[in-house]
């Protein structure tokens, strides 16, 4: 595979919607709204073509690299016949009504930086709102219970606003998100279950007075092939608003990508939906890899979006070629913004649960900008038994569709539930550290009726607890005594040497009854300087994403502190994706100097 970036000679800023095409065959790509592109393309020979409206071709020879970055010039002749003359900083943007109802550029060859500045004039982005949690007394509260969470959205959405010159709005930054985009280094389950357990306890690193305890779990990692046969269906928003080179065009290419990694006993079906839903492709062999990308190459954007159809339509499909011994799951790709039919959060909510009952997982990939929908798209993955991830660039679908193939697509366990108990002797008070979306009620962790998150092939889950110990004294928590009862604790509760008993429950992917492990943690704390990467990493990304959020509890930790617990934990950082969020929270200084 070949990856590279376009850039504009004029700026040296990214050009998103550059054709880069393999001369003298069909396959191509088109570059993602940073300029960045990835091509399938033959070791030390052929020429790559790379061609955009207003810009002059240019043809490059592959040597031996894996990577071509090139920069084109404008073609003056072009440029005048695709200008036109506005009074604002549109000026150069020739621009055309959608069926957002926004402007919307109509010549692809403009730089990131104007076309970021376009989108914002006219964003509509929705976002759940989230209120941070708290600290708990965990002598009046000693429960804590969530869901497990493997969606990491948040982290790539959060990535394209800093990239793009500006913070990310609050409530677009879920930490468990942030912290789960990345893998741990978790060893693999021993035993039957289908994860291992793992604990750790140190300091915290923004409040000396503070410990952080990290809680993780690996997936059993299956290979690729020995994973169980696929009933796939890719479910398409083809409407309007996904015209611009950062929706549908992306969105091909990397489904391009995911055809690739297909077998022969896999099958797909497609389903599009504008105005209206309808079926483009029959349940197909993976072997018939061309049919599949055909099918994908005709697509085109137009219309309103009836997303409730498509998504009744899907699941008919996905029904009819039910494969009780294998995986069935629809892939939705989508900025999410539904306007005909069923299109409140909570009417996707209500037609999720009642089809989720069908045994069919959902996946829910995001696209796009100014008009993203991620509440949406959240409730759709939570309530359908799946995963949500956000695509902003070509590089990041080939983490989700190639690298992370089996932990994207292939459930090993459901349902999965957390419920922690701490022990009043040694926790004076503690709060879970992102998951605000997730919460549960006591009650639920025992009920297996109660919906909760997947855990995919070789997944790895990580949360975090901050906890002020008993007798220390801290500003962020002060609870008077009671006046009219006592809560006095049991001899064996004060001799414990136990901080805390997590337990869990899962359900196997097609079970309804579900198991508990039980795992108490002692209390046996490390200096933050010895704990492993994994902590002190997870530790770094949690305290950035509080930073995001102008979290009180970071109680003044800086940038430069994060960077450099960040940078003392990056470890074996071999796919680069660390090493991009040392970068991030660099870039974010500039945009927080602004």
């Amino acid at each position: 595979m070949l990856s590279g970036k376009v850039t504009s000679a004029a700026n040296g800023l990214a050009l998103p919607g550059i054709n880069v095409i393999l001369k003298g065959t069909a396959t191509g790509a088109i570059t993602d709204w940073q300029g960045h592109y990835l091509i399938s393309a033959p070791d030390q020979e052929g020429v790559l073509i790379f061609s955009g409206i207003g810009y002059e071709t240019q043809e490059v020879k592959i040597g031996k690299t894996d990577r071509i970055d090139v920069v084109l010039s404008l073609h003056e002749k072009k440029q005048q016949e695709v200008t036109v003359t506005q009074p604002d900083k549109y000026r150069s943007i020739p621009a055309t009504k959608a069926g957002s109802g926004a402007f919307r550029p109509k010549n692809e060859a403009y730089d990131a930086q104007t076309w970021a500045e376009h989108e914002e004039a006219f964003n509509t982005e929705e976002y759940k709102g989230i209120t941070e949690n708290i600290f708990h007394d965990a002598r009046n509260s000693p429960l804590s219970t969530f869901s497990i969470d493997v969606d990491n959205a948040s982290y790539s959405n959060v990535r394209r606003f800093i990239q793009s010159g500006q913070r990310p709005p609050v409530d677009a930054v879920r930490i468990e998100e942030m912290v789960n985009y990345f893998k741990y280094n978790y060893p693999q389950p021993a035993g039957e279950d289908p994860f291992s357990i793992n604990t750790e306890i140190s300091t915290a690193p923004w409040n000396e007075k503070h410990k952080l305890v990290l809680i993780g779990l690996q997936g059993k990692n299956i290979p690729t092939e020995k994973l169980p046969p696929s009933n796939l269906v890719f479910l398409i928003d083809v409407s309007g608003s996904m015209s611009d080179p950062n929706k549908l065009p992306l969105l091909k290419s990397s489904f391009k990508l995911l055809v690739q990694q297909l077998r022969e006993q896999d099958h797909v079906a497609m389903v599009v939906y504008a105005g209206a839903a309808g079926l483009v492709l029959p349940s197909t062999s993976g072997a018939e890899k061309s049919k599949i990308i055909d099918a994908l190459d005709r697509l085109e954007a137009g219309g309103s979006t009836a997303g409730g159809a498509g998504i009744r339509l899907a699941y008919d499909i996905a029904r009819q070629h039910f494969n009780k011994e294998g995986n069935n799951r629809i892939i939705l790709a989508t900025d999410g913004d539904f306007n005909v039919g069923e299109s409140s959060d909570g009417a996707m909510e209500k037609l999720i649960e009642e089809k989720r009952k069908l045994g069919v997982f959902l996946t829910v990939l995001g696209f796009g900008m100014g008009n993203y929908k991620d509440s949406k798209m959240e409730t759709l993955a939570d309530k359908g038994n799946g995963n949500y991830l956000y695509i902003d660039s070509i590089l990041e679908a080939q983490k989700a569709l190639v690298n992370e193939f089996g932990g994207t697509l292939f459930t090993i366990a459901k349902d999965v539930k957390l419920q922690v108990e701490f022990n009043p002797a040694k926790v004076q008070a503690y709060r879970l550290i992102g998951y605000e979306n997730r919460a549960l009620k006591n009650e639920d962790f025992n009920n297996d009726k109660k919906d909760a998150g997947e855990l995919g092939s070789g997944h790895t889950v990580t949360a975090l607890y901050e906890i002020i110990p008993t007798g220390v004294e801290s500003k962020f928590f002060k609870v008077d005594e009671l006046k009219y009862q006592k809560l006095n604790l049991n001899h064996a509760t004060a001799n414990t040497h136990e901080l805390l008993t997590v337990k869990f429950r899962y359900k196997k992917p097609d079970g309804e009854a579900s198991k508990l492990i039980v795992h108490p943690l002692p209390d046996k704390s490390s200096q933050l300087e010895k704990t492993t990467d994994n902590f002190r990493w997870a530790a770094s990304v949690a305290s950035f994403g509080m930073l995001l959020r102008n979290s009180e509890y970071l109680d003044g930790f800086s940038e430069e502190e994060i960077l450099k617990l960040a940078q003392g934990a990056k470890g074996d950082d071999r796919e680069g994706y660390r090493t991009e969020f040392i970068g991030l929270v660099k870039a974010d200084r500039l945009v927080a100097a602004k």
